[in-house]
């Protein structure tokens, strides 16, 4: 065999040596790359399900989707009374305030809304009366002054041996008559509430508060006992309900009782007195309820009032807007640490807007009532996105 032919094997060999190398890391790094990852590592578990019956809300979503949350107790709808009533104020919650003399304002100090504190001065209406109130004050002090001079000369006589008695008691007698008439005329002025010029008089809040309503302009003449302001203390609050004649009967100082706002939002409220008597234009007596702050005055509100507890049933009572109907079974979502979860109850009697819940709450739960439906849509959506 030539040289020729040795270096020709040599150097196929060599070829296909290499070639197969090759291969081999090709078919290497092919079947890496083919294999999925995580192939080859033991299955972990699945991860926990989120409980198909469960909404998850923070409090903020709560608040900006108006879902109202009520505090659950018992009572069936035999022993609640339904009734309207309306926020009002107290007789100490609300003053009138009015011009103590005629005359023309002069200053105006407040407007309306503006806040106040009691004694402060809204504005000064200048007149004559007020100007005779204050002339009478002065010569009343005046006659003090000298009969008190009168009365020290009297005694001094007397002492002397000058003057009889009966003139020292007349001196006496005159000086309590001169006082009590000074008394007199610095009550007038007082209730007047003279400026300390004598011009006019000082037309100031009783209260504490806010002006609830106006009726002054400056520069204009107004008569005596005008109301020209009337202020408002929002703090002191109380509701007026009207119950018929045969529930009156039943409601006593100190009962409890729920306030049902506009909203949907609930108040707790109790019983502070029951008229004896009946209304003469709607022939129903009127329950007064103590109520915190916050309301505002006018407001027309529905409230629930609860007998004593005595004759209190264990039925829980929800309104109807909190009862949702979820894949054929009767539903009330119940506030959670996470949000809100589907609790199936069964439903009694309904009155007025209420249904009695059977079995499936406790007292002292907290339900979610206006727009309820809002959560059974969001149950539905998550059940859609799993299948």
């Amino acid at each position: 065999m030539t040289n020729d032919t040795m270096r020709l094997l040599g150097g196929a060999a060599g070829v296909a040596l290499i070639a197969a190398v090759g291969g081999y890391g090709i078919g290497q790094w092919s079947g890496e790359s083919a294999t999925p990852p995580g192939a080859g590592i033991p299955k972990k578990g699945k991860p926990a399900e989120v409980p198909t019956d469960s909404v998850a809300m923070a409090e903020n979503a709560i608040r900006q989707a108006g879902i109202a949350v009520e505090t659950i107790k018992e009572g069936g709808l035999g022993v609640e009374i339904m009734a309207q009533a309306t926020v009002s104020h107290p007789p100490s919650g609300e003053a009138i305030v009015t011009a103590r003399a005629g005359g023309a304002v002069t200053r105006v100090f407040k407007r309306l809304g503006d806040p106040v504190r009691a004694g402060e001065a809204l504005a000064i209406v200048e007149s004559r009366d007020a100007a005779q109130i204050a002339a009478d004050r002065s010569v009343a002090n005046a006659r003090v002054v000298q009969a008190q001079k009168a009365l020290a000369r009297e005694q001094y006589l007397y002492k002397e041996r000058v003057s009889a008695k009966v003139e020292l008691e007349q001196a006496q007698a005159a000086a309590a008559t001169a006082m009590a008439e000074a008394r007199r005329a610095q009550v007038a002025a007082g209730a007047a509430n003279v400026t300390r010029d004598g011009r006019g008089v000082i037309v100031a809040s009783p209260i504490s508060g806010k002006i609830a309503a106006e009726a002054v302009t400056l520069g204009a003449f107004v008569q005596p006992e005008t109301e020209l302001y009337r202020v408002a203390d929002p703090s002191r609050i109380q509701i007026e309900a009207a119950i018929a004649p045969a529930d009156a009967r039943r409601v006593s100082p100190g009962d409890r009782a729920i306030v049902e706002l506009p909203d949907g939002r609930t108040v707790d409220a109790s019983v502070r007195a029951v008229t004896p008597t009946l209304s003469g234009a709607t022939r129903s007596a009127t329950a007064v309820l103590n109520v915190p702050a916050g309301l505002q005055p006018g407001l027309a509100v529905r409230v629930r009032l609860m007998p004593a507890p005595g004759n209190v049933s264990k039925a829980i009572v929800v309104p109807e807007d909190a009862v949702q109907s979820l894949e054929g079974r009767d539903v009330v979502f119940v506030r959670t640490p996470q949000g809100f979860r589907a609790v199936t109850v069964r439903l009694g009697q309904r009155s007025a807007g209420r249904v009695e819940i059977l079995s499936g709450l406790q007292a002292s739960q907290s339900v979610a009532t206006r727009n309820a439906f809002l959560l059974k849509a969001e149950l539905g959506k998550g059940a859609g996105e799993e299948e």
